[in-house]
């Protein structure tokens, strides 16, 4: 084998990793579909609404009762989350709410769900 074939296989190990690490699931997840999302949050009262989207996204509008804790500060805010509460997160797609979850449970939260499709996929009301 040769030296290129070696950075070639390198590289497709990498990228191989690097989209598996963002694209795909977290173990202990739960991937809610809206009508769930949104039942769950009803019957559930120990809970606590994430919306991991910066700042200026937030003028699309947010579900009610969701606190913004960006993707971006979530390490530094960890604290702010109650750790005997289920955590439930969504962002504008889902892929930022995956990678919160990831930091989370990292963090030691195992009460885990979030919005599959983001809140592009949301149909119930929103606070502008």
């Amino acid at each position: 084998m040769n030296y290129n074939s070696i950075i070639n296989i390198v590289m497709i190990v990498l990228l191989v990793w690097f989209v598996y690490s963002r694209f795909g699931g977290v173990k202990g997840l739960k991937n809610l579909k809206p009508d769930q999302f949104q039942d769950e949050l009803k019957e559930n009262r120990n809970r606590i609404l994430i919306d991991v989207r910066e700042p200026g996204e937030l003028k699309q509008g947010y579900i009610p009762g969701a606190i913004n804790i960006p993707l971006s500060r979530i390490k530094q805010r960890v604290r702010e989350i109650p750790a005997n509460k289920n955590v439930y997160l969504y962002c504008r797609s889902g892929m930022r709410s995956k990678q919160a979850a990831r930091i989370l449970q990292k963090n030691g939260f195992r009460e885990l769900s979030h919005l599959q499709g983001g809140i592009m996929s949301w149909r119930g009301k929103l606070t502008k």
